[in-house]
């Protein structure tokens, strides 16, 4: 059985940091791109930042330079810091697993999400 298990969602202040983690089982971590996405109320579910199993990684234009997103094979974990938090940053961030091969999708898997709230 999947699980993607993300934590470290909560309330900060705007200028704060948070740093979301999501724990994989039942996947061979290794081969899976891992992401992170997120959904405000209202809103579409947007891309935050993808990290494939070379360590190439993709990031949204408006989280350039204030998210990292890093990855422990060892430990089936992705990472999203964040830092220099906006209001505009609040959503229910969702870690994902993606298994690609030769460009074609072939296993997709959601964790529940978990809610960061930005506000003084």
């Amino acid at each position: 059985q999947v699980q993607l298990v993300e934590s470290g969602g909560g309330l900060v202040q705007p200028g704060g940091s948070l740093r979301l983690s999501c724990a994989a089982s039942g996947i061979t971590f290794s081969l899976y791109t891992m992401g992170w996405y997120r959904q405000a109320p209202g809103k579409q579910r947007e891309l935050v930042a993808t990290m494939a199993s070379g360590g190439t990684t993709n990031c949204a234009d408006f989280v350039k330079g204030r998210f990292t997103i890093s990855r422990d094979n060892a430990k089936a974990t992705v990472y999203l810091q964040m830092n220099s938090l906006k209001p505009e940053d609040t959503a229910v961030y969702y870690c994902n697993a993606h298994l690609t091969s030769l460009g074609r999708s072939l296993l997709n898997y959601w964790g529940q999400g978990t809610q960061v709230t930005v506000s003084s």
